[in-house]
């Protein structure tokens, strides 16, 4: 049902993932250079021209966002809307891991750069927390159900 405490975690997850769209996710100062991550790419700050694109992140948080919606939505079969949550849920962490990694050796290449990671970067952490609950709730509702279909 979608008025379940698990559809609320799993909303407030997917409103925290769909926010990284539009924040960055760490600054990387080379010199007097400055430059922005986003999930579109590494950016100068001074002239707003995209200097590495990040694809993958992009493609990360849109498979993050359409699983996340799938659950959300998948409530009639609940053994499936917990393997995809589980799914989800790795993808979340390796979407930080991804991020991290393409942060540092971006910070590599540009010139030896000092990275300094911003607080959307925990966000997917927060939403992967969040649907780990969902998960738990989901499973004592199936077997809320299976206990009551074993009394009939």
């Amino acid at each position: 049902m979608i008025q379940r405490i698990q559809t609320f975690y799993l909303a407030v997850a997917l409103v925290l993932m769909g926010v990284i769209g539009w924040l960055p996710l760490a600054e990387i100062a080379v010199g007097d250079e400055i430059y922005s991550v986003t999930i579109q790419g590494i950016t100068e700050m001074q002239s707003d021209s995209i200097v590495m694109h990040a694809w993958h992140l992009l493609g990360m948080l849109a498979i993050i966002i359409l699983l996340e919606i799938f659950v959300i939505f998948g409530y009639k079969k609940r053994i499936r809307q917990m393997r995809v949550a589980t799914y989800n849920l790795i993808v979340m962490i390796g979407f930080v891991l991804v991020s991290w990694l393409f942060i540092r050796a971006a910070s590599n290449s540009l010139g030896d750069g000092i990275y300094s990671l911003k607080i959307p970067l925990a966000f997917p952490l927060v939403a992967a927390i969040l649907n780990f609950l969902a998960i738990r709730a989901i499973g004592r509702d199936e077997a809320l159900v299976r206990s009551i279909d074993r009394i009939r």
